[in-house]
């Protein structure tokens, strides 16, 4: 489990993340999400050890994370954003150092396992600057697992696969996630939804929404698509109880958003009635992810 305490961290005087707390249960994928500059690269650095906050604390299994704690970086694997690799290693050679770093037993074991379990068979004995960044995606992954940690840290994980590579990976992070603690970032929300058990959405430094997967999707917002035989004004549609948000894509159908666990239909019938409005047909549909991504975040 790792606990995140009344977290800050503070750039002169801008603020990177600000006041944050969380909870990351044990044995559980977390997707984090949110927008360029939101403070998700931030808070897994902090996580990891490799920066200190300004203020707050970090608690991983009950010990308190800092840059000088080296049992806790022991349970930590981490995927950087940039996946900085030694290029001019061949890849085998390269966790082969890296097993050595982690001081591991059955080197060559691991390796083998290791290899065979992120897909790179075929690349082990290629120059790391030969690899598509695909497989060097790979290699970086194969180094944040290597020493089979508690915690697993994943900045942009699938960041540059093709479409099979990144359900193997998705599929293989999924896997983990039954034995550690996973928490990875992605701007492909589709990606969330497939394989994270709770989403954690930052958004200016501070947590907006910290939920199941599940009761995100059960809770989304919910748009009424509606075909009226004439335009009604916008800012009408805006005044009936319930309605968040109301867009005219086309013609004279409208997508009307309304507030969470509210059935807009009958107050629209009703408004049509009142404007001498016809509804040519209604339909109701649930707001996907990224929809609902913009609607927290455009609002803070």
């Amino acid at each position: 489990m790792i606990v995140i305490e009344n977290i800050s961290k503070q750039y002169n005087k801008q603020f990177a993340l600000e006041s944050v707390d969380a909870v990351i249960e044990k044995n559980r994928i977390t997707g984090l999400i949110g927008p360029n500059g939101a403070g998700k690269s931030t808070l897994m650095k902090l996580i990891c050890g490799y920066i200190s906050p300004t203020s707050g604390n970090i608690i991983i299994n009950d010990k308190e994370v800092n840059i000088n704690n080296y049992e806790i970086k022991k349970i930590i694997g981490y995927l950087p954003e940039n996946n900085p690799l030694y290029t001019d290693m061949y890849v085998k050679e390269y966790l082969h150092y890296i097993a050595g770093i982690y001081k591991l037993e059955n080197k060559k074991e691991k390796i083998k396992e290791i290899i065979e379990l992120t897909g790179l068979a075929k690349e082990q004995h290629k120059k790391i600057e030969a690899l598509s960044k695909g497989y060097r995606q790979r290699v970086g992954l194969a180094q944040a697992i290597i020493h089979d940690p508690e915690v697993l840290i994943l900045d942009e994980p699938t960041s540059g696969l093709d479409p099979n590579q990144i359900v193997d990976i998705r599929n293989l992070i999924s896997e983990l996630g039954k034995n550690k603690t996973v928490m990875l970032s992605t701007h492909i929300l589709q990606e969330v939804e497939a394989i994270c058990d709770s989403v954690l959405l930052l958004n200016n430094g501070k947590i907006i929404t910290h939920d199941k997967t599940s009761n995100i999707q059960n809770n989304k917002n919910k748009n009424l698509v509606v075909e009226f035989d004439q335009n009604p004004l916008r800012q009408e549609l805006l005044e009936i109880e319930g309605v968040v948000e109301a867009r005219n894509p086309k013609n004279n159908i409208w997508i009307i958003t309304s507030s969470e666990n509210t059935d807009i239909r009958s107050a629209i019938f009703k408004f049509a009635v009142s404007k001498s409005l016809v509804v040519l047909s209604s339909q109701v549909q649930e707001m996907k992810l990224e929809e609902f991504f913009q609607s927290l975040t455009k609002k803070n």
